[in-house]
């Protein structure tokens, strides 16, 4: 036999077939990875509730769609709570508006001085009312991070007066005057912003409106005092954990990267530190010393940085005792103002574990409803039919909605007078 037969042998017809199945099979294992990382499967469906039977949520179910229908987020990546949590933590939003506002300066009593922007509504509301969303950033964020910008645009667009706290020290045009920034629940500079607006304008009723780390604080403002509660119709709390101290030790696990996100907020939070480091590390009356600047450096996560950083502005003796007394866990269950909690499952910094507190919370108080999407991500929430995501997301309208329908609510109670109880009745009866 030749060489040529002995080849044409060894290449028979069944040869390319198996070449094909192959890549058959290659193509098919590369779509089953997309498809498992994108959720593509992920059915979509309207946010799971908790709540009472009461008159006010059977007219908040009734005037509040978003509440109870499907969330459909873009089609092709909307599902995963990865990329919507990266979209936000990168673009923050798309196409996102530029409200025109007024920076207003405020001094505390140890000598910092917090600041916000207060933008105007572009139109009437819908009750005619006078009425401003008082709103506490996510971590280290301010008004002029896009997702707040798209939110304060829409609101004036619907009527409400906005008032956005800047934290302590995230703006990077504004320098510390005192050697303090903002902590995880800190009160202070938003407790003073709300004081500042109900001076200012003492015919508006306020919407309380908190982003992650600013719906604990948020929160937290709202349950520390009763007396903070006057004049607040109603507060949204969006993706935030409740509790610090249950929240520290997942973050040190590897499911859904959560490790990785961890490391990724502490160096940003190193920046932030360290842009001022001048106001924060020297000077009589700071509380930091060289070998907490070094820890700085070396920290890889938020438990560190706080640690060693956070809870030594306040004077915390332990890390236990920061995340106690700054969650507002230890407070919500004071909160009667009408509150509305929103978490999504795919929310890779939020644990699932931690969301037995809000659906606890709504079980018991008459005055909160939780909602949980499925999907969403962290701050994310887009919405889109395939591929491009819309500039307003179902997060920015559902808070909205929400205060709208209080408002509503509100106003339909004022003619009847009486008990709060009759009041109640009348609304029933009109609805």
């Amino acid at each position: 036999m030749s060489t040529q037969e002995a080849q044409g042998h060894l290449i028979s017809p069944e040869m390319p077939a198996v070449f094909d199945g192959m890549k058959l099979a290659a193509v098919a294992t590369v779509l089953y990875v997309i498809v498992r990382l994108l959720n593509l499967k992920s059915p979509t469906a309207p946010p799971d509730l908790t709540y009472q039977d009461t008159p006010l949520n059977r007219f908040l179910l009734k005037s509040s769609p978003l509440l109870t229908k499907d969330y459909i987020p873009p089609l092709l990546w909307g599902k995963s709570g990865h990329l919507q949590t990266a979209l936000y933590g990168k673009l923050g939003r798309v196409n996102s508006p530029h409200p025109h506002g007024q920076r207003k300066y405020l001094p505390m009593p140890d000598g910092a001085t917090a600041t916000f922007d207060l933008f105007e509504p572009l139109a009437d509301h819908l009750t005619g009312d006078d009425v401003t969303m008082v709103i506490c950033p996510g971590i280290g964020n301010h008004s002029e991070k896009h997702y707040v910008r798209t939110f304060v645009d829409y609101s004036q667009r619907q009527g409400y007066r906005c008032a956005v706290l800047n934290h302590l020290g995230a703006l990077p045009n504004i320098e510390l005057t005192s050697p303090r920034m903002f902590t995880y629940g800190c009160t202070w500079e938003f407790s003073a912003m709300v004081s500042h607006i109900k001076k200012t304008f003492p015919e508006t009723q306020l919407v309380v409106v908190g982003f992650s780390l600013g719906g604990n604080i948020v929160c937290k403002y709202l349950g520390e005092n009763h007396a903070n509660q006057e004049r607040v119709l109603c507060g949204v709390s969006l993706c935030q954990g409740y509790s610090a101290l249950r929240a520290q030790e997942t973050f040190f696990q590897w499911d859904q990267c959560r490790r990785f996100y961890n490391f990724l907020m502490a160096d940003n939070m190193k920046k932030i530190i360290l842009a001022h480091r001048r106001s924060l590390f020297t000077g009589s009356s700071s509380k930091m010393t060289d070998a907490d600047l070094g820890h700085l450096f070396t920290a890889t996560s938020l438990t560190q940085i706080d640690d060693n950083i956070m809870r030594k502005f306040h004077g915390y003796r332990s890390l236990k005792e920061y995340y106690e007394k700054e969650s507002c866990v230890h407070y919500i269950h004071n909160v009667d103002v009408p509150l509305l909690l929103v978490n999504s499952a795919d929310d890779p910094l939020v644990h699932n574990s931690l969301l037995t507190i809000p659906r606890t919370l709504a079980e018991k108080k008459q005055n909160t409803v939780f909602a949980l999407t499925l999907h969403g991500g962290h701050l994310g929430f887009f919405e889109g039919a395939v591929l491009f995501p819309q500039p307003l997301t179902w997060m920015d309208k559902v808070i909205v909605e929400y205060a709208n329908t209080i408002c509503q609510w509100e106003k339909r109670k004022q003619p009847c007078g009486g008990a709060q109880g009759d009041e109640t009745e009348c609304s029933e009866d009109s609805s």
